[in-house]
């Protein structure tokens, strides 16, 4: 172990112009000893020198290029577990170490160094056979500098031209420095990157804070929808049996309106006869309705037609000597007595008022039940002296009324079959005439 350790040491001890020497044991596979020159010298291997159309190999290159070619195009996991397998190292070995020993490893021509540049040749084989197009020094340097403004296969590239043949001193040079400012700036990249990491860090912290309350938001949520999913379930299974119901009550209603069918043949036309019979008393209604309107359109019409009459009646009798003459013999002829018209044209009250208090009597009327209640006919025809009935504008139960009552108390009543103001003022003045004389008949005018 200590002499696997000394590899490490014998790479880390090496510095540019101080030549040293160091012979590798067989145990680990080396071949032969090597003589290196350490600093702008090449060292000489055998089966190969610059100058030749062969590609190098890795023990081939100046030492300076063994540690980035090994940073660069191989991972420590991978160094781990390829010479992990021949090299025992204590499992907390940093990756320091691993790296410098490999870095020791690629100074000889041994099978872990063969080993690491087969794999290389393999890995990059596609750059490799890219590169062997360019023949001279220039078309490597433009190949490299592609390489770094694309920034893609900068591993591929650094192996590939550092092993070509057409690659000389200068283009070594430069390849070397870019490659150092390249891990320069990889570092650099990576140190950005660490605090990126640590603000995305906190971030995701944060994030997972408001993850972690937007979980049991959603979960509360969840527990009140499936709440209430569970009262809509139970109020659709209340809804559902009362459906059930309905639809049993229905069917029971139905087959027990197909039996009622079954007792009773002509139902349907039963009800076809129910409605037509609704339909015509509802006609009859409105024809009622409209008849009662023409009746009582009619009786306006009679009424002012009587009115006209008995107003031209009236102003043509006036106009004669003898209707004179009889106002002036009638006047005062009733001696105050009270005088009640039952019935008569409504247009023509007026005019039996005025014929009444001419003659000295007081008026009253009454439409014989057209439009006043007939129990307000008792009173008047208690109150009156003489009862004057017009049977043509009364109806029959006032009539009735009217010829009991007056055949009962005694009481004079006159019937009058016309009701114009020439038939009333002539009944008036036999009234007249009877009180004049004291007895007044009771009969027909």
């Amino acid at each position: 172990m200590s002499e696997i350790m000394n590899y490490g040491a014998f790479a880390a001890t090496l510095a540019p112009g101080k030549p040293a020497k160091k012979v590798l044991p067989a145990s680990l596979g080396f071949k032969s000893p090597v003589a290196r020159v350490v600093g702008n010298e090449r060292a000489t291997v055998e089966g190969g020198a610059k100058g030749t159309s062969r590609r190098r190999r890795l023990w081939e290159l100046p030492q300076k290029y063994h540690c980035p070619i090994i940073g660069v195009c191989f991972d420590v996991a991978e160094l781990r577990r390829l010479i992990g397998k021949v090299l025992k190292y204590p499992a907390d070995t940093t990756d320091y170490v691993w790296h410098t020993i490999a870095v020791g490893i690629c100074d000889t021509r041994c099978p872990l160094s063969e080993q690491l540049n087969r794999l290389l040749d393999r890995r990059f084989s596609l750059t490799i056979r890219r590169m062997a197009a360019c023949k001279t020094a220039d078309d490597l340097r433009l190949s490299w500098r592609e390489i770094c403004r694309i920034g893609g296969e900068v591993p591929a590239g650094l192996w590939a031209i550092c092993t070509h043949p057409a690659c000389d001193d200068a283009l070594e040079q430069e390849v070397h420095a870019d490659i150092h400012m390249i891990q320069h700036q990889v570092g650099a990249g990576t140190r950005m990157d660490l605090q990126a990491m640590e603000r995305l860090c906190a971030e995701n912290r944060r994030l997972q804070q408001d993850l972690e309350t937007m979980r049991k938001r959603q979960e509360q949520q969840r527990i009140d929808h499936a709440q209430a999913v569970q009262r809509l379930n139970q109020r659709i299974g209340g809804l559902q049996a009362g459906l059930s119901a309905r639809e049993a009550a229905c069917e029971r209603l139905q087959g027990e309106m197909e039996r009622m069918r079954a007792m009773a043949p002509h139902l349907d036309e039963r009800l076809q006869l129910q409605l037509r019979l609704r339909d015509a008393e509802r006609r009859m209604l409105e024809a009622q309705e409209r008849e009662a309107r023409l009746q009582k359109e009619v009786a306006r019409l009679r009424d002012f037609s009587a009115f006209a009459e008995e107003t031209i009646e009236a102003l043509t009798q006036e106009a004669t000597p003898e209707a004179r003459g009889l106002a002036a013999i009638n006047s005062e002829s009733l001696l105050g007595k009270s005088v009640l018209c039952v019935g008569g044209r409504l247009g023509s009250v007026t005019s039996y008022r005025n014929v009444v208090e001419q003659s000295g009597g007081r008026f009253m009327h009454h439409d014989g039940g057209r439009e006043e209640s007939l129990r307000r006919i008792e009173g008047a025809l208690a109150a009156a002296d003489i009862v004057i009935c017009q049977v043509g504008c009364i109806s029959h139960n006032a009539y009735w009324r009217v010829k009991e009552q007056c055949k009962r108390t005694g009481k004079p009543c006159m019937f009058v079959k016309n009701s114009g103001l020439s038939s009333f003022e002539r009944v008036i003045s036999e009234a007249g005439k009877q009180v004049e004389d004291s007895g007044v008949p009771e009969g027909d005018a």
